[in-house]
């Protein structure tokens, strides 16, 4: 009798960890750093209960370095509480950077992405972000092949 107990409590857990509420879609900025401050057009679609895509198109500028990035996540998230969410995913992208202080010709690069954050749904359709994003990759445009994006997210629920 105690083991059922034991084995329906974890069940009940288990359920609560996965019962959160992804929207349908979402879109809206990212605004964040690596190599310079940069803005994100971002979009996410929900593809179950438990996971959703998203897709980011950005600029960066700084006194050294103009790029342009696409990428792609897929994302796992997981109730922390009542409108707060963690999340953690993978992907990749590309993109097109120039020197600034070079000849200014254009370099295009592939990356490879993860990324793990944390996210609060608003009882109205908005939702806030904050997410750590690190990148591997780059054909020169990040330092030594590697890069981190720390970011902050505000998007529209529908």
């Amino acid at each position: 009798m105690k083991n059922l107990f034991v084995c329906t409590l974890f069940l009940l857990g288990i359920y609560s960890l996965s019962a959160q509420d992804i929207s349908d879609h979402t879109i809206g900025l990212r605004l964040g750093s690596n190599r310079g401050f940069g803005t994100e057009i971002s979009y996410q679609m929900k593809l179950n209960s438990e996971n959703r895509a998203e897709f980011n198109l950005g600029w960066r500028s700084s006194n050294s370095v103009s790029a342009m990035k696409l990428n792609g996540l897929y994302q796992w998230v997981w109730l922390i509480e009542d409108g707060f969410n963690w999340y953690a995913g993978v992907g990749g992208g590309l993109g097109t950077y120039s020197n600034n202080t070079a000849n200014n010709s254009s370099r295009t690069f592939l990356f490879a992405a993860g990324d793990i954050g944390i996210e609060y749904n608003f009882n109205f359709p908005l939702q806030a972000s904050l997410d750590l994003r690190p990148e591997i990759g780059g054909n020169g445009y990040f330092e030594n092949s590697f890069g981190i994006d720390i970011a902050l997210g505000i998007r529209y629920k529908f």
